[in-house]
């Protein structure tokens, strides 16, 4: 079993609008985030918020994530776009014999220095 301080975790300022304070978020469990009116309230907070995440998903036996899993990612997203860029993707795609998730895939990776 992991420990609460092997898990990595995000702390960002919250604009006054927000409330003001930090926001810690873990990468790892999508579900968990807390905060804190200084930065160490915040982690304080988080770990605190971590521990019941975890509680909840063993009480409730689902898998915890390791530390530095990705948590959540599962490697499937939707994006929207617009029609015609639509269109021109599913020309390009059969006209290069793929589908259009391969050949946007590809465009990913190049973008992504990937390929």
């Amino acid at each position: 079993m992991s420990k609460l301080t092997d898990y990595p975790f995000e702390v960002r300022p919250l604009t006054e609008a927000e409330g003001g304070g930090y926001l810690i978020s873990f990468p790892d469990f999508a579900e968990c985030i807390s905060d804190g009116e200084s930065v160490e309230e915040a982690i304080e907070n988080g770990r605190d918020a971590l521990k019941a995440t975890i509680a909840a998903l063993k009480a409730r036996k689902l898998p915890i994530p390791s530390p530095n899993s990705g948590g959540v990612a599962s490697g499937r997203f939707v994006a929207r776009v617009p029609k015609t860029m639509h269109a021109q993707l599913a020309t390009r795609a059969k006209a290069e014999g793929v589908s259009l998730n391969a050949l946007v895939l590809t465009f990913l990776a190049q973008g992504l220095g990937r390929t």
